[in-house]
């Protein structure tokens, strides 16, 4: 049975350790801060200009002047701390920033990540993609593995405008935990009810499978 948002968040947040800042992308990513264990130290990060982001706020408890990247409110945790730009991008410029965590669009099978344009959609920029794949040595893609149409989106080879080049580290999808490697995409957990064959038919990009592939644990 393919995995949710919801899920794939989940499972991402075992990925998150203690001490960690970790930026979060738009999208799924943003889940993940909901899903972290309480017993480790994380601060969250979110290019706009905020340290030791909380979990999405409930529903009448939101403050409008306070938003992530996407525009989406957020809560805050003891201790956070608000800057510009310039500083925040300097953060991450510099690698202070130990994970990323991005949607995407497209991810090939040796590390390119295509999230940002679809040609001939308006779009309003880039945003602050591009410092994150160029700058971060950790990044983790949280996406969905086939399209509407059923065609894989994990790819020989991507056909959207690139925003990073071999800087993918990992993949969670509905489907699987993949690593990139230099052959390809290795899988290295499937979703609850998924087998490996339905992983095989949804992914394009060159697949490796060693041995006996285990289930995710998402709770």
């Amino acid at each position: 049975m393919a995995l949710g948002k919801e899920q794939i968040a989940k499972r991402i947040a075992k990925e998150v350790k203690d001490g960690y800042f970790v930026n979060l992308g738009i999208g799924i990513p943003t889940l993940v801060a909901n899903y972290v264990r309480h017993d480790i130290s994380v601060e969250f990060q979110s290019e706009n200009g905020v340290l030791g982001m909380g979990p999405f706020p409930f529903e009448g408890e939101e403050d409008a002047d306070i938003i992530n990247a996407g525009k989406q409110t957020i809560t805050t945790l003891p201790g956070a701390s608000f800057f510009d730009s310039a500083l925040s991008f300097g953060m991450i410029r510099a690698q202070k920033v130990d994970l990323t965590i991005l949607g995407a669009m497209e991810v090939a099978e040796n590390g390119d990540i295509a999230n940002w344009k679809i040609p001939g959609k308006m779009v309003k920029g880039m945003g602050g993609a591009m410092d994150l794949v160029a700058s971060a040595e950790n990044i983790i893609v949280a996406m969905m593995h086939v399209n509407k149409a059923g065609e894989s989106k994990l790819l020989k080879r991507c056909s959207l405008p690139l925003t990073g080049v071999g800087c993918v580290k990992k993949v969670v999808t509905e489907l699987a935990v993949l690593e990139i490697v230099p052959e390809g995409f290795k899988l290295l957990e499937r979703a609850p009810g998924v087998t490996v064959e339905d992983i095989i038919k949804a992914t394009e990009g060159n697949l490796i499978i060693e041995g006996d592939i285990p289930e995710m644990v998402i709770d």
